[in-house]
């Protein structure tokens, strides 16, 4: 069984556009589980951070299937904190599937999903998150990230201020993404002009959150 989000009093199993890292504008089929072990302040999805709706791994394949999509993106909260099920779900998914996973960064994959997912997407958290940070930067858990080739780095950043706390994690600065801290259309037109100008400064990729443009701060979509 799996825990997935609640959304609508149905479970968060959607078709839309990655609006984020580096396949964004990519179709994709999304599943959102439920659970998180962080409380970032600007989080866009508090709502899976509370009971989901528990359904089995045979039932979330054959609605995955349904899409007749080559591309999910397991998100959350922390997919991490339900490694067991989700191997067992992408068991029952085509080898030949696209899987991308979005992670804080805080928990290490088991081996038998690491050898299952083509990329990782970390979102490690900075101070601004409202989180402490031992508990939201995990050193050894972003080495182990690093060391696989598939696994990219997207930032959440509010200003210039944030970049010392980045580069001293000493993560491959060809896999950095900066995005804006931002939960709707507008506040992602008004942060954008400043991340743009640290992507330049210290030559890394602008995460610009195409989903925001696209929908604002509709859910399930």
């Amino acid at each position: 069984m799996l825990n997935i989000a609640r959304l609508k009093s149905a479970p968060e199993i959607f078709y839309s556009l990655q609006g984020e890292g580096a396949r964004c504008g990519t179709p994709a089929v999304f599943l959102r589980l439920a659970g998180c072990n962080l409380a970032c302040k600007w989080c866009d999805t508090k709502h899976s951070w509370g009971n989901g709706i528990l359904c089995s791994t045979r039932d979330i394949a054959a609605h995955i299937r349904d899409f007749n999509s080559d591309s999910l993106v397991i998100t959350g909260g922390e997919p991490l904190l339900q490694q067991e099920a989700l191997a067992r779900l992408l068991h029952l998914l085509p080898e030949t599937m696209h899987v991308e996973v979005e992670t804080n960064g805080t928990i290490a994959p088991t081996p038998a999903l690491e050898q299952r997912i083509t990329q990782w997407n970390i979102s490690p958290k900075l101070n601004h998150s409202g989180n402490p940070g031992e508990k939201s930067l995990r050193p050894e858990v972003l080495e182990h990230f690093a060391a696989m080739p598939q696994a990219w780095f997207k930032f959440v950043v509010q200003s210039e201020a944030d970049w010392p706390a980045i580069a001293a994690l000493g993560l491959p600065q060809q896999r950095i993404i900066l995005m804006p801290c931002a939960t709707t259309r507008a506040e992602l037109e008004t942060a954008r002009p400043a991340v743009v100008d640290m992507c330049l400064r210290h030559r890394v990729r602008l995460g610009d959150r195409l989903h925001l443009t696209l929908w604002d701060d509709k859910k399930g979509v």
